[in-house]
């Protein structure tokens, strides 16, 4: 399709207040894209509709309350009159191993990624269906392959790739595409948090090349955006995730086996020096979410 392809179109982000879904908004400002941001974070989400011009819009919701989600729903097919597109972008992560884990926010990983990308679905899907729609689910290289320090995230992201193939069998013939986008480690708030942990720093710079780089973030938004104006099923974020496909039934087996335990060993004593210490979730979104559960969240 041409580059105008989304011009006119409705299109909803979730987490677009920072990082990816803030970028992925300008982006498809820029093709000519009508938006409709959602987020947890007001000021932030307010700064970036009001630079975007036009008739943007946001609103502040969890994306794991449904009830939220759904009178999000509503009130962007009130303010727009039609929903064309649907970014389920949100995400938090933790890592660190699974015992020294905080509970809350291990399971906060699956309830964001997860389960409030089920909730975005189920709020916008009735509207796709009325315009033959797009849904895109931004999954990670997680979903292709696991790997230690990082259950919950990889976890999530395995989920909300299969729930998006699923859907996509379900809905296809109702003229509604859905598509996964995978990234690898990309310049965001949540890679530089993930960064600060030494132990997490190390073994990911210990990877085999080309999954042991940070990517630049505007290349990899601009595939996506991309791949939303194609409505493509796969959208890669980085060239070489397209090939990891190919391996990936191959990975659970190296990494699980003797790769992982070597790596595992390598980190023991710096583990062992920070043993008992929780970790939370990561980067300034992670701070942004746990803040906003403190305080509890509204819609505007």
């Amino acid at each position: 399709m041409s580059r105008s392809s989304v011009h006119g179109q409705v299109v909803v982000v979730t987490g677009a207040a920072r990082g990816v879904g803030e970028l992925l908004a300008r982006k498809l400002a820029a093709r000519g894209a009508r938006l409709a941001l959602v987020g947890l974070e007001p000021d932030e989400l307010k700064r970036v509709t009001e630079s975007l011009g036009g008739d943007a819009a946001c609103w502040t919701a969890d994306v794991t309350d449904r009830a939220a989600m759904a009178q999000v729903a509503a009130d962007v097919l009130a303010h727009f009159g039609r929903i064309d597109v649907v970014v389920a972008n949100a995400g938090v992560a933790t890592g660190g191993p699974f015992l020294d884990s905080d509970p809350e926010a291990f399971d906060r990983v699956i309830h964001v990624n997860l389960l409030g990308s089920i909730a975005t679905a189920r709020a916008f899907l009735p509207a796709l269906l009325e315009s033959r729609g797009y849904l895109l689910q931004i999954a990670s290289l997680a979903a292709l392959t696991p790997a230690p320090m990082m259950a919950a995230y990889c976890a999530s992201k395995s989920g909300v790739e299969a729930f998006a193939h699923s859907l996509r069998a379900e809905v296809g013939h109702q003229g509604v595409a859905v598509g996964v986008g995978y990234l690898s480690w990309t310049d965001t708030d949540m890679v530089r948090g993930a960064d600060e942990d030494d132990v997490l720093r190390e073994l990911r710079a210990r990877l085999p090349w080309p999954a042991n780089r940070t990517y630049p973030l505007e290349p990899a938004v601009d595939r996506i955006a991309a791949g939303i104006a194609r409505r493509s099923p796969h959208v890669y974020a980085q060239w070489w995730l397209r090939g990891m496909q190919s391996v990936r039934g191959a990975l659970p087996s190296v990494i699980g086996g003797a790769l992982g335990r070597r790596e595992m060993r390598r980190a023991a004593p710096a583990l062992a020096r920070n043993a008992g210490a929780q970790r939370g979730l990561v980067g300034r979104g992670g701070a942004a979410d746990e803040s906003a559960r403190a305080v509890g969240h509204h819609i505007q």
